[in-house]
């Protein structure tokens, strides 16, 4: 029985992560501050559903080191998923934008360093490393933008962090290939694209495929800033879960790396394409209120994920049709119970 560490382990992706080791018969900490809305669901049904002899819940911040220490200790594989996640909340409250990205980050890496360096880490980066991407020449081509360049954004692209957010998880990304470096630690870098999937409970600024599903089923606006042609390749969670552990268990190879992680071209959709599939799933015309673009915002993010494949023989299985299906499906039913 291997001993598996989440942290930020009640938030969406946490949650479903502790989902799949707890249906193998692991020993599964998740260790959460318990801040995000919707987590206190989370623990509802993985506490409902899996056996307390396996699943342990400790409340603690990843800010405060000695709570990191203690929970480190012994554990076999930590998944390093807590974190501020949205762009806006760093720009309104840097300080515990970088509390919570950067240092907590470093405290994870220094409580492994100190008492646990046989751990792997699996870290959850975005894709924001990358900054606005000015390089990449986007055209305007029916409700999305397209660009060829967009295409081939692999691991060799310049980093360029924008925004206190950027900053802030850039900071904890290169901290934990260097650990690997200096230290020898196994740590592993997923720097992700979009990510949805059942138990998200997504905001207007993090989290917007579940954010756009939940308001169309309430019959809510949604604001878009920018033209909404905006284009993002989305990956549902089972095929991250399926990532998680096939870089965990190549660690040999993964370890020290970095992964763009996403659903590629295929699974690629801008925000009026992903409206329109949406008012389709929901049967009505969802509102929309347009608001200048943000800074920094990419307009077209498509992952090269060749290098994940290549070292651990991974690729996305769930269309994105498929996945939005299964999400607002969820939504529908569980909505109503926050």
């Amino acid at each position: 029985m291997k001993k598996i560490l989440i942290t930020g382990g009640a938030g969406f992706i946490g949650a479903n992560t502790a989902a799949l080791y707890l249906k193998r018969g692991e020993k599964v900490t998740i260790f959460d501050n318990l801040s995000r809305p919707g987590v206190k669901h989370n623990l509802k049904w993985l506490e409902g559903t899996y056996s307390s002899r396996q699943l342990r819940i400790k409340v603690g911040d990843v800010c405060h080191f000695d709570a990191v220490r203690e929970v480190s200790r012994g554990q076999d594989v930590i998944f390093h998923l807590a974190g501020q996640t949205a762009v806006t909340t760093s720009i309104e409250d840097p300080r515990y934008d970088f509390e919570t990205n950067a240092l907590g980050t470093f405290n994870i890496l220094e409580a492994v360093r100190l008492i646990n360096p046989a751990a792997v880490i699996l870290y959850t980066s975005t894709n924001k490393v990358y900054g606005a991407m000015g390089r990449v020449n986007a055209a305007r081509r029916g409700k999305r933008y397209y660009s060829i360049e967009s295409a081939n954004i692999d691991e060799s692209e310049p980093l360029d962090f924008y925004s206190p957010y950027g900053c802030s998880k850039g900071t904890g990304d290169q901290y934990m290939l260097d650990y690997a470096r200096i230290y020898g630690l196994k740590t592993i870098v997923f720097r992700q694209s979009c990510i949805y999937g059942p138990h998200q409970f997504g905001m207007e600024d993090q989290g917007w495929v579940a954010h756009f599903v939940s308001q169309a089923i309430k019959g809510e606006p949604v604001t878009i800033f920018g033209t909404g042609k905006q284009v993002r390749d989305m990956l549902y969670i089972a095929d991250l879960l399926a990532a998680f552990d096939g870089a965990v268990r190549r660690s040999r190879i993964t370890a020290g790396q970095a992964y763009n992680i996403g659903g590629g071209v295929n699974n690629s959709m801008s925000l009026l394409e992903l409206i329109d599939y949406v008012g389709e799933l929901t049967g009505r015309v969802m509102r929309v209120k347009f608001l200048a673009a943000r800074s920094g915002d990419q307009k077209v993010f498509i992952a090269n994920i060749a290098k994940a494949r290549r070292d651990f023989g991974w690729r996305p299985k769930v269309h994105v049709k498929e996945g939005v299906k299964s999400l607002y499906f969820w939504l529908r039913d569980n909505t109503s119970t926050l």
